[in-house]
């Protein structure tokens, strides 16, 4: 059963560096691909509408793999923000092996969302102290490195 590893890149010059590093190992280049949002979409007829043709394929293609939806739709925000993508696929010890090169290049780690953040009603009191720049993150985890994840297909 194919392995594959994919793993969310903030800049694309990075992306590229991890996909070389790996099809140096001898991943065969067939088996490693790097995806990029394009920079213009093509209009192909009257009711062509690329943009989202090309993220409803993207979404398709991760949920065929074992994304989650969630997950799916993350990938598809860091593209939108100018990240990319490298997928490897082989078996299950070469794609730990492509792993470790993506975290090493700064895979960025994410967290799955699954709906708007919560509201949480602000609690006052008289004696209570304002928190300002409160070590408390919202949203997603987005750190480089650690981010490549496998799904099985």
């Amino acid at each position: 059963m194919p392995k594959t590893v994919v793993g969310l890149f903030e800049n694309p010059g990075l992306a590229d560096g991890a996909a070389r590093d790996i099809e140096a190992l001898g991943f065969p280049r067939r088996e490693v691909r790097t995806v990029t949002e394009p920079a213009t979409f093509e209009v192909t007829g009257v009711m062509s509408f690329p943009r989202l043709d090309f993220e409803t394929d993207l979404v398709r293609g991760l949920t065929r793999i074992g994304a989650t939806q969630a997950q799916a739709e993350v990938y598809k925000k860091g593209l939108q923000r100018g990240g990319a993508l490298v997928f490897a696929t082989g078996t299950e010890a070469d794609v730990e092996v492509a792993a470790d090169v993506m975290n090493r290049e700064g895979a960025v780690r994410i967290a799955e969302g699954c709906g708007p953040e919560p509201y949480l009603p602000v609690a006052t009191s008289p004696n209570m102290t304002p928190m300002v720049d409160s070590p408390v993150q919202a949203g997603r985890i987005r750190e480089p490195g650690g981010g490549a994840q496998f799904f099985v297909w």
